[in-house]
């Protein structure tokens, strides 16, 4: 009997502490083929996307959230939930196979909840990312480019502020979000400046492939800027 590469996992609602079960993909059925210069996996089986399960949407309250998520709720918050999404949500569930466009409206959910519960610049840039690769993966250039920007901006705030500190990005990988997503929005002044720092930071040691990556594409920037100068 094949074993289905997807399996339930029972999940508490951070937000109303109701149960509710979400698919999540087996390890061993997750095949990475390649992955893009901003991270993005591109998958051998696009049936099985890991990225589509993500995301857990409580089907009692519609609070969405992802493992990396904070505990904590500001005083507030809860209310401000309450009425901002609680209120309006019609009950339905995400437990089910995930198309690509269900995976967009969970991500998009999720994003609401995060600015909403104010949670760290480096959690709504993640979501912000993994949105523009939805969009990339249906070819939507508009789409993608708009979450590119929220991306690229909320990485520079986690940078500017350090609220990546506790979380397992380190300031040379938060330099090369900035850096990479500036140059794919065309803003090769930002991609220039934190390649270079991302360069620079080869003599502290550690990091080396992201010193490598940053070395290729700061390349790509520089032909790119060049054509733009002629």
């Amino acid at each position: 009997m094949e074993i289905s590469p997807f399996y339930e996992k029972s999940i508490e609602c951070m937000h109303c502490k109701k149960s509710f079960t979400s698919l999540k993909v087996r390890t061993k059925s997750i095949k990475i083929e390649h992955t893009e210069s901003d991270f993005q996996p591109i998958y051998a089986d696009q049936h099985v996307n890991a990225l589509y399960y993500n995301v857990f949407v409580c089907q009692h309250c519609g609070f969405s959230f992802t493992e990396d998520f904070n505990k904590y709720f500001a005083p507030g918050v809860k209310e401000h939930l309450n009425t901002q999404i609680c209120e309006k949500w019609i009950p339905h569930s995400f437990k089910t196979e995930r198309t690509v466009f269900d995976a967009i409206q969970a991500f998009k959910l999720a994003f609401l909840c995060a600015t909403i519960k104010k949670e760290k610049y480096v959690i709504t840039s993640g979501l912000a990312l993994r949105l523009a690769w939805l969009y990339r993966s249906l070819n939507n250039y508009n789409q993608e480019i708009r979450f590119l920007k929220i991306a690229r901006d909320h990485y520079m705030e986690s940078f500017s502020n350090g609220d990546y500190s506790s979380t397992q990005m380190s300031d040379v990988r938060v330099m090369y979000m900035v850096a990479e997503l500036s140059r794919r929005l065309e803003d090769y002044e930002n991609a220039t400046r934190f390649f270079s720092r991302v360069i620079e930071n080869q003599r502290v040691g550690g990091e080396a492939k992201l010193v490598d990556m940053a070395k290729e594409q700061w390349e790509l920037v520089r032909a790119a800027r060049e054509q733009v100068a002629h």
